[in-house]
């Protein structure tokens, strides 16, 4: 059963701007920090942003200031707003959900290209 369903990559310029969604079920999204990880081949998956259920947000410090993460709960969805983007911003993008009530899971979504030509 799909828990996290990801849309909105795609191709775009650099400068440009993409906006991610990630769409979770009622019962993770209400009890768990939201967040979006990227990776590449061959390398680790890296923290981008995450969204504790009261707002609190982190940002990784090579998206500050570019990329805003926010959380819509009456649509149980997951927003990743990248602004400026940058070749090196061309990964493949993962929106994860922590549970922080028991019982204690991780779920990732599928994956969303998004690469940033130069």
């Amino acid at each position: 059963q799909v828990q996290l369903v990801e849309s909105g990559g795609g191709l775009v310029q650099a400068g440009g701007s993409l906006r991610l969604s990630c769409a979770a079920s009622r019962t993770i999204f209400s009890r768990a920090v939201m967040g979006w990880f990227r990776q590449a081949p061959g390398e680790q998956r890296e923290l981008v942003a995450t969204i504790t259920t009261g707002g609190t947000t982190v940002y990784a410090d090579s998206v500050k200031g570019r990329f805003t993460i926010s959380r819509d709960n009456a649509k149980n969805t997951v927003l990743l707003q990248m602004n400026s983007l940058k070749p090196e911003d061309t990964y493949v993008y993962y929106c994860n959900a922590q549970t922080i009530t028991v019982p204690l899971r991780t779920y990732w979504g599928q994956g969303t290209q998004v690469t940033v030509s130069s």
